[in-house]
């Protein structure tokens, strides 16, 4: 039976929904510690953050601030989920004590959790963001980040036992 990929930090952070979150950006999306939103943040998927960059574990941080750090997020609102494949970096900042933003490009701020995702605002699934346009509704966002050497490493013994059994 195949073993797991290896988790090498997780972290779970909760927000809540609001009347004005549109996520219609085409770049990036954020959560923000702030309890309102206009309708101009088209990035905000949620507020009321329980936990910015700043806040995250020192063991999380050190995971995430390596050039080989593939980021896995979940984004689980009730029954519906979405889930953003993105990349760690050597020179992320994590300093933020109020946001965590999510890019598409390569751009690092104090803010940055993650670089190169493959989805922002505009991208996430229509009835998840539905859902987020109530200040009631909360959004779990399940952060992963595995090391994509070890990744290789591990797929590379999986795939000698498997030629060893054959």
């Amino acid at each position: 039976m195949p073993q797991q990929v290896p988790i090498e930090a997780y972290e779970v952070l909760i927000a809540r929904g609001h009347k004005n979150i549109r996520a219609l950006h085409k770049s990036t999306f954020e959560f923000t510690k702030d309890s309102n939103v206009t309708l101009q943040g088209d990035c905000i998927l949620g507020v009321k953050l329980d936990k910015a960059v700043a806040d995250l574990s020192h063991e999380f941080k050190n995971a995430i601030k390596r050039d080989t750090a593939i980021v896995i997020i979940v984004l689980e609102v009730g029954e519906l989920k979405d889930v953003v494949l993105a990349r760690g970096s050597s020179k992320l900042i994590l300093e933020d004590d109020k946001r965590v933003v999510v890019r598409r490009s390569g751009f690092i701020g104090k803010e940055t959790l993650a670089i190169e995702a493959n989805k922002a605002a505009k991208d996430i699934d229509r009835r998840l963001v539905e859902k987020l346009r109530d200040n009631n509704v909360e959004i779990v966002i399940h952060i992963y980040v595995l090391n994509l050497t070890k990744i290789i490493a591990f797929t590379a013994h999986e795939g000698l036992n498997l030629v060893k059994k054959l």
